[in-house]
């Protein structure tokens, strides 16, 4: 049971990003049926759906950071000594840290002090502070896979790549797997 949780806590984003996604679509989908064969319109399914939507790409964001997949600038890399790029990489993971780490502060103070309670939604009428809570959460959340990766990384020594990574290297591995052994049948014949 406790390794269950701890699956499911260690994959919380995939549940959400899973989750919100399937809504919105379907809310959005109603939407367009109501307004195409009964001529109404749900005035709520939009709004839930952008804010959803939302929540949805800041979850993806640190899902992305979980799986190692954010986009990142690294040709520089190819100019510089091969000693280098190793040492720049944690450096640039500890950069992003620190952002993460003041933006989530940024975010609390916004959320829980700055923010007045009578700001409301359009037509939801939920407190706007409910709404702007997926960017501490998000962004503390980012932060805590960001140290998780650069942890299985440099104290376990796990490879952690990419899926695009991923895929491109066994497609490598198949492309030469293929060579050596149209290269061994051409030499048996």
């Amino acid at each position: 049971m406790g390794l269950k949780v701890l699956y499911f806590l260690d994959n919380i984003e995939s549940y959400i990003c899973r989750f919100l996604l399937a809504t919105f679509v379907c809310l959005l989908f109603l939407q367009i049926i109501s307004r195409q064969l009964f001529d109404y319109s749900f005035s709520w399914t939009e709004e839930l759906s952008v804010y959803m939507f939302v929540w949805f790409v800041f979850f993806g964001a640190s899902y992305a950071a979980k799986m190692a997949a954010h986009n990142r600038v690294t040709f520089q890399f190819k100019l510089m000594p091969k000693w280098l790029p190793p040492i720049l990489e944690p450096l640039t993971d500890v950069i992003w840290v620190v952002f993460n780490s003041y933006f989530v502060y940024l975010a609390y103070d916004f959320v829980f002090n700055r923010m007045n309670l009578f700001w409301k939604s359009q037509t939801l009428g939920v407190p706007m502070k409910y709404i702007y809570l997926v960017l501490p959460i998000a962004f503390a959340l980012m932060t805590f896979r960001i140290i998780q990766v650069n942890y299985k990384k440099y104290v376990k020594g796990v490879s952690v790549s990419s899926p695009d990574d991923q895929e491109l290297n066994e497609m490598v591995e198949y492309k030469v797997d293929s060579v050596d052994s149209s290269v061994e049948d051409k030499g048996n014949k």
